[in-house]
């Protein structure tokens, strides 16, 4: 039952020093390996958002076909003419666009 006991608690003596703030083993190259791991990311994370934003274009690319072959609009486009064909209807109708706004 020791034996079972001193196994299982032998790493966590070991590491008892560093979490009440002893000292820590000091490594020669970690601030050059963290700054490296950093780099790394840092590079990952730039090749992902560029790979991120080609997919993008190449899918807006295959919407707007498709928009094209259909004539379809785009939300953005449908809402400007809606937004206008709505003024010009009050313009004819004789109110100003943002009457009744108060």
């Amino acid at each position: 039952m020791d034996f079972v006991m001193k196994q299982a608690l032998g790493g966590a003596t070991k590491d008892m020093g560093k979490m009440l703030g002893g000292e820590e083993e000091k490594d020669p190259d970690a601030q050059k390996k963290e700054e490296e791991r950093q780099e790394a990311l840092r590079q990952q994370e730039e090749e992902r958002k560029a790979k991120h934003a080609r997919m993008e274009a190449e899918r807006e690319k295959v919407r707007q076909q498709i928009r094209d072959k259909y004539g379809l609009k785009k939300k953005e486009e449908k809402e400007l003419l809606k937004t206008q064909f709505h003024c010009h209807l009050l313009q004819d109708a004789g109110q100003a666009p943002d009457a009744g706004k108060d």
